[in-house]
């Protein structure tokens, strides 16, 4: 049993968060059904556990066929800008009329109001009118985009799917669907509630790079080491800096005060050169398994064999032996099962339609058309 089993979706083919929102479904349990475009090329690399029909939108009978998915599909995830749906005749007025129990998701970056909301976008336009972009990088120097990860991933695609399983569980005790409007922009500003809540309670400065949290403490930051690699410290309480200090072979008694920010960068740089001395290694036999909160910075491709995420399993090996994430979270009766393989565009074409009532002659009709591929 999985935890999402019985739940369909239909998705509608994108880039990055939706395919990703689609994956967290497809990966506990969700029978996840992607509509792609007739012709399409390789499958995305978010595809895992989904099946994929191919279809022609811009055909009337491609339009309906979606709409017939939809009528008896439990989620629509989409990934258009605003009113592309509705010109395409499938907004969620048409769809949420044939079926009300519908849970019509729409992802959007600037979600599906306001000035910015029909502009072309990207992660790092997102997260830099959230105010979260304004937070990352180092004193002096100009905000350092985290790849597309906040976004597109966390405040897109996973909060999206969030979304969608608190609408689902409304509509057990309802039996009604809903809109959800995702934006990247406002998930990004909720990620970042910590640092605006600290700002307002005056435990936060504006200057980027001079907080404990974003590089300026010593006892919070990353090294370099002797072999070109890095080490993450993060000794924020008492004791943990104590041991912090012991790992490093520095006496507590004669070192500044741990909150004395006047010696922040002085200490910074004394942590540093002892860094720089030993390798990544090296450090690692020191502190693995103290309470400093010093762990080695890994590599993608070192993950899966590191002791600790190793044992875990917190990356398994897809079909061709490359490491990709195993679902999260962990869920004692019903975990995720990420191991399922990505789908071929158009594969499950038939045997989709047939299982959402189609029959064998429509089916034959659609595809002689070219309505579905």
């Amino acid at each position: 049993m999985s935890a999402l089993q019985g739940i369909r979706v239909v998705e509608m083919a994108g880039l990055a968060p939706a395919p990703f929102c689609g994956m967290i479904l497809a990966d506990f349990g969700a029978d996840v059904v992607r509509v792609d475009r007739v012709g399409a090329g390789s499958m995305d690399q978010l595809a895992r556990g989904k099946r994929s029909v191919a279809v022609n939108l811009k055909d009337p009978a491609g339009v309906e066929t979606v709409l017939r998915l939809a009528a008896q599909a439990d989620v629509l995830l989409e990934p258009y800008r605003p009113g592309v749906m509705e010109r395409l005749g499938l907004g969620p007025e048409i769809a949420t009329a044939r079926n009300p129990r519908l849970v019509y998701a729409r992802l959007t970056g600037f979600g599906q109001d306001g000035p910015y909301a029909s502009m072309a976008g990207h992660d790092i336009n997102y997260i830099a009118i959230s105010g979260a972009l304004s937070l990352i990088g180092r004193k002096g120097e100009v905000p350092l985009a985290p790849v597309n990860l906040l976004g597109d991933f966390a405040g897109g695609g996973m909060l999206c799917a969030l979304g969608i399983c608190l609408a689902l569980l409304e509509r057990a005790h309802s039996g009604k669907g809903q809109v959800i409007d995702a934006a990247m922009v406002d998930g990004a500003a909720y990620l970042a509630s910590f640092v605006y809540k600290f700002r307002n309670s005056g435990m936060w400065r504006d200057e980027r790079g001079t907080n404990m949290l974003d590089s300026a403490a010593p006892f919070y930051d990353n090294y370099r080491t002797k072999d070109g690699q890095f080490m993450s410290v993060g000794a924020i309480e008492p004791q943990f800096y104590t041991a912090l200090l012991h790992g490093l072979g520095l006496d507590a008694a004669v070192m500044p005060h741990q909150m004395d920010q006047s010696k922040w960068a002085e200490t910074k740089q004394r942590f540093a050169d002892l860094f720089a001395a030993k390798t990544r290694e090296e450090w690692c036999a020191v502190f693995d398994g103290t309470d400093a909160c010093v762990a080695p910075i890994l590599n993608m491709w070192e993950v899966a064999d590191h002791p600790h995420t190793g044992a875990r399993g917190v990356v398994l090996k897809d079909a061709h032996g490359k490491p990709e994430p195993a679902p999260a979270p962990r869920l004692s009766r019903t975990p995720g099962d990420g191991s399922r393989p990505l789908p071929q565009v158009g594969a499950d074409t038939r045997a989709v339609l047939r299982g959402f009532g189609f029959g064998d002659a429509e089916v034959e009709q659609l595809f002689a058309s070219g309505a579905v591929g």
